[in-house]
């Protein structure tokens, strides 16, 4: 069942604290924040994307450390400060013309449950809530913020057959 829906994904949708970070926000003192990304979730996003898969991330938190990273790896679909993540998940799919079996989603808590529950192909990270956990069709071995989204990346990459051409380059020299 998981191969069978991640066969089908043609854009990723990802909560942010508690997915793409360990959850934690660090505020200096001048109020300013600071969050933590790992690089192999990184590296996993932009296999994806170089396989035309769309990433999209939908947090319901605003911060400017989120937006330099999305920057830094070429994510475009960022939205802030979303309390109902079904409306902007509804209209991502309207924009992008897809069906909610084309769609993986993955969340950590109970904001993230709407969109979970319609999304093709859910995933809940191995440090979620247990509702979400629960709900989800696959649960990480990774937490959130520590190689979660990886995981998740080279799991369709896999499902599609897309592994070995889009990481060839790096066992070809």
């Amino acid at each position: 069942m998981v191969l069978k829906a991640a066969k089908k994904i043609k854009m990723l949708l990802l909560d942010v604290d508690g997915v793409l970070t360990d959850g934690k926000v660090i505020y200096n003192d001048q109020g300013g924040e600071a969050k933590s990304f790992d690089i192999k979730d990184g590296h996993g996003l932009k296999l994806l994307m170089r396989c035309n898969i769309d990433v999209a991330l939908i947090t319901g938190r605003k911060s400017e450390a989120l937006l330099h990273r999305a920057k830094d790896l070429g994510i475009t679909m960022v939205y802030q400060r979303i309390l109902d993540k079904i409306k902007i998940y509804d209209k991502i799919l309207l924009e992008k013309g897809l069906t909610d079996q084309e769609v993986c989603y993955v969340g950590d808590d109970l904001v993230d449950l709407p969109p979970l529950r319609r999304a093709g192909f859910s995933v809940a990270v191995a440090d979620g809530v247990d509702e979400v956990r629960e709900a989800a069709d696959y649960v990480t071995q990774k937490k959130g913020g520590e190689g979660a989204v990886r995981e998740v990346c080279e799991l369709i990459l896999k499902a599609q057959n897309r592994w070995e051409e889009v990481t060839r380059r790096y066992f070809s020299r």
